[in-house]
């Protein structure tokens, strides 16, 4: 099986949320099947009436048959108004989420185990077989309550950015292993390519996006064919038919399409597994929507901003990926496209000041994420954080007519407005000083 295989194996066990419940059927008509040949083998039987034991399974599958149905509207209900209030992108982190899974799962196998005894009743009532379905029933209506509040706290705004959050953080670690104080580079090199013309290229079969790339074989199958081999998409970058997906440089003539198409999987809709920008995309797309005049809920951009820069601060330390990898030989086999630090930084700020540059509390939290990531990040992250403080004061001065609402924007508040005011020099410094070298000194200043 090749690596494409497996994840696409992977991908839909990871994201259906049909699969378990359709194998709880089968677990259930087998389980019903084993615990009647074990009362039988045995010679169990309860003392419940036949009539009686027929009521009362008829009534627990009537009643998880209609559990099943309520939770899948509602589950669909509250998605739908979830996208609606914070972004569609969140919906997939919902049919991932393992609670609602092995819930609808243990709902689905309760109701097939109710009726499969139902049917094994006849003039004598299965012991065993009745006892499991009826605590199964039980145990069912606790998970059902349990998974209406987890439900509610996952969907909430701080609950899914919290959510989208965690898996970011590792995804980030996971895709950028080393951390600056462990890599002897002081700096993010990118890989050059070479400057003749490509040997082959190879254009994309179908639309989509890419998903996940398979690093390793792609190493591998470049050292075989002595070649080097560029990525032309980013992941997470949409690709259109016909357009430049691998070039081949130095050769790749045993090089085929198809063996390259087996190091790639593409999909509908980006996914976080190789992709760590999507979690900063996600978390960015509620704080906008927060701040657009339909919703105005400044308050959820400020959270969204928490998370942003809990990221900001992990991607910080990071030695991002210089988008090159070496065979076992010291040989450049591999080049492809990784975001930079200035577009991490970038995606998370330009639009959340941009749609919150009227709100004072957003203007404070943002000023306290920068000059607190220069002061803890190293040296080569400041600059690109003190073009962005400098544009932060200059849309303040643009957006607040009154000198007081000026002054007070231009104090950090790690929490917008209410938190414990730290006066930062991008605020101190008068009102003329707006180039972006004396904004730069004055930051240093402070640290």
């Amino acid at each position: 099986m090749s690596w494409l295989h497996r994840y696409r194996a992977r991908h839909y066990i990871e994201n259906s949320i049909s699969l378990f419940p359709i194998l709880a059927i089968v677990a259930g008509l087998v389980t019903a099947r084993a615990l009647n040949l074990l009362d039988a083998a045995l010679g169990w039987k309860s003392a419940l009436q036949p009539d009686a034991a027929r009521t009362v399974l008829a009534a627990l599958a009537s009643s998880m048959f209609t559990c099943v149905v309520f939770v899948s509207s509602a589950l669909l209900l509250v998605v739908q108004l979830a996208s609606a209030q914070l972004t569609p992108r969140i919906i997939g982190s919902m049919f991932r989420d393992s609670t609602t899974k092995i819930s609808l799962t243990l709902f689905v196998f309760t109701f097939t185990l109710s009726m499969a005894a139902l049917v094994r009743v006849t003039d004598t009532v299965p012991k065993l077989t009745v006892l499991i379905a009826t605590y199964g029933c039980v145990i069912s209506i606790g998970t059902l309550l349990y998974l209406v509040g987890h439900v509610g706290q996952e969907l909430r705004p701080s609950g899914a950015m919290r959510g989208v959050a965690r898996s970011g953080r590792g995804v980030i670690q996971a895709v950028y292993k080393r951390t600056l104080s462990e890599s002897a580079e002081a700096v993010d090199d990118p890989a050059e390519l070479p400057g003749n013309e490509p040997s082959y290229v190879f254009p994309n079969p179908k639309d989509g996006v890419v998903l996940a790339v398979d690093i390793e074989g792609l190493v591998a199958l470049a050292a075989q064919a002595g070649c080097l081999i560029e990525m032309a998409p980013q992941v997470g970058q949409f690709v259109s038919a016909g357009e430049p997906l691998f070039r081949t440089y130095g050769g790749g003539r045993t090089v085929t399409p198809r063996d390259l198409g087996h190091c790639i999987a593409l999909g509908q809709e980006r996914t976080l597994e190789q992709d760590p920008t999507l979690a900063f995309r996600i978390i960015v797309d509620i704080a906008c929507k927060a701040l657009s005049p339909a919703i105005n809920d400044p308050t959820t951009a400020v959270l969204a901003i928490d998370q942003i820069h809990h990221l900001l601060r992990i991607v910080g330390r990071r030695k991002l990926d210089e988008g090159g990898i070496r065979d076992a030989r010291g040989i450049l086999r591999l080049v492809y496209r990784r975001p930079t630090w200035e577009d991490y930084v970038s995606l998370a700020a330009t639009e959340t000041r941009h749609y919150g540059k009227d709100s004072i509390q957003v203007v404070r939290r943002l000023k306290a994420m920068f000059l607190d990531l220069i002061q803890s990040l190293p040296d080569n992250r400041a600059a690109t954080l003190r073009r962005q403080l400098n544009l932060l004061h200059r849309t303040c001065e643009r957006s607040f007519a009154e000198p007081e609402d000026r002054a007070s924007a231009e104090i950090g508040d790690s929490q917008g407005v209410g938190g414990t005011a730290e006066q930062n020099a991008a605020g101190a410094h008068n009102s003329n000083a707006r180039s972006e070298e004396n904004t730069n000194v004055h930051v240093a200043q402070i640290i």
